[in-house]
């Protein structure tokens, strides 16, 4: 197989040709990945083309706001930690649910007003490892004196 991969002009290229030969969408998509195997472009992507084609719009260049989301950096979440989540996805111009996701992953929570690293203090983690011992014996207990009856 060549090296050859195509780009989305290409592809999208492809898919007026296979158009204008009458082929379905399913079908192109097929051709597509005959040809090009995972570089071809998913069966719903071809329908989306084709009903564009079908309403006369042959423009295959991406329109405003398509494509790859906006990418920011870590760093940008807290310059202001103050701000509330809807006015971090304001100021970086992504979704309040990509806000939340990366604030997620970072482990960040809310603490009087402010975001700030999840982190257990020492006493809370003294008193987990206590809980846990405490809780333990209790099963063990529990586990023996129901053994004897």
């Amino acid at each position: 197989m060549s090296k050859f991969e195509p780009n989305k002009r290409h592809l999208r290229e492809l898919l007026i040709y296979f158009f204008n030969l009458k082929k379905s969408a399913s079908e192109a998509h097929r051709l597509l990945v005959e040809a090009y195997n995972e570089v071809a472009l998913s069966e719903r992507t071809c329908r989306d083309w084709f009903q564009r084609f079908k309403n006369g719009n042959f423009d295959i260049e991406d329109e405003d706001g398509s494509g790859r989301p906006k990418i920011y950096e870590d760093a940008e979440l807290e310059k202001d930690s103050s701000q509330t989540q809807k006015e971090l996805a304001l100021t970086l111009e992504v979704t309040q649910q990509v806000v939340s996701r990366r604030l997620r992953s970072l482990k960040m929570i809310r603490k009087q007003g402010n975001w700030v690293l999840y982190e257990l203090k020492p006493r809370d983690v003294e008193r987990r490892l206590c809980m846990r011992e405490m809780l333990l014996a209790r099963h063990k207990k529990s586990f023996t004196s129901n053994r004897h009856c």
